[in-house]
């Protein structure tokens, strides 16, 4: 029989025994925690299962909708140059606009007070203006500037030349407004992201005979991309639906496709539901994506970053940064 040993009450004294069935047990209180109804949130789950259930079916069953119009353009041929396009818009004008972002970020973090003056006329400027307006003056930059030219400045000869008109395409005066003004949000992000690691972070660098741009490439950048990361992918997301506006100026994206084909069939609605859809398509892939990347440099993974850092600054490394 088990049996445990207890201290007497005589000091000095051999241990009282006693049986383990005699030992005091404690109440065993089994607590069952019960949620507080909420008649409340049944009553607006309710509501909302059946409003969506409504809308659905409304919109389904609606003959105005034409949903054969919708299936006969949504794979057309010219639907999908149109989708490529505002591909295209997208990918080329986030890839540029990360880069003017980055250097005008670089800029207005800069000692030089000239620099930063640029940099803050130039988010200034492309902030506050109308991104409509942005591309409408791109599209007509031939009445401003006629001829593109390179050659020696203030009346100097001209070595090559070009007609705007030519040059200024409906494309390229998307991509130029688009980027121009991504460029602009994206410096405020990256600058942002710049400033949330440790300043202590450049020191070590330095200190250690690293360049401002190995410092910059190889430590602040990496641990800054769990701040930019975030506000990217919302940038990206807005960027696929922002392509929509240069239908202004003959783009070929998908919104202007669509225009041209509702314009020669008065299929106004159908048409419209067939680019909301691709739009639809495109910004679930996107979110999707950001997700994953924010996965990556979400603030779990800082030890993961910090190794990398550490990486960066082996001894090999830091004397080619030195001599950089």
């Amino acid at each position: 029989m088990n049996h445990q040993k207890i201290p007497g009450s005589v000091p000095g004294g051999e241990p009282d025994v006693i049986h383990a069935d005699e030992a005091p047990q404690e109440d065993d209180l089994s607590l069952q925690v019960t949620g507080r109804p909420r008649p409340g949130r049944w009553f607006a789950v309710l509501a909302a299962t059946l409003f969506a259930v409504w809308l659905a079916y409304t919109v389904i069953v609606n003959p105005n909708l034409h949903w054969d119009i919708v299936a006969k353009y949504q794979f057309d041929g010219v639907i999908l140059e149109g989708l490529w396009v505002t591909v295209q818009l997208t990918l080329v004008s986030m890839v540029l606009g990360i880069a003017i972002g980055i250097v005008v970020a670089v800029m207005q973090l800069s000692d030089s007070p000239v620099l930063r003056l640029t940099a803050g006329a130039y988010t200034w400027f492309f902030r506050g203006t109308p991104l409509l307006v942005q591309l409408i003056f791109w599209f007509n930059l031939a009445l401003l500037f006629p001829e593109i030219s390179i050659g020696i400045p203030f009346d100097g000869p001209k070595l090559i030349s070009w007609q705007s008109n030519q040059v200024i395409t409906g494309f390229v005066a998307a991509l130029l407004g688009l980027s121009i003004n991504e460029g602009a949000y994206m410096a405020e992000i990256v600058r942002a992201g710049i400033q949330s690691v440790d300043p202590g972070q450049r020191e070590a660098g330095a200190s250690i005979g690293m360049s401002n741009r190995r410092i910059l490439s190889r430590i602040i950048l990496p641990q800054a991309m769990r701040v930019i990361i975030p506000p990217f992918g919302n940038q990206f997301i807005s960027m696929l639906k922002t392509t929509s506006l240069v239908s202004v100026i003959a783009g070929a994206d998908l919104m202007t496709v669509s225009q041209h084909l509702y314009l020669a069939n008065f299929e106004v609605v159908a048409l419209l539901l067939v680019a909301s859809l691709w739009y639809l398509v495109l910004t679930t892939i996107a979110t999707i994506g950001q997700h994953a990347v924010e996965r990556r440099y979400s603030p779990g993974v800082a030890p993961v970053l910090r190794s990398r850092v550490l990486a960066n600054l082996r001894p090999g490394r830091t004397k080619k940064g030195a001599a950089a």
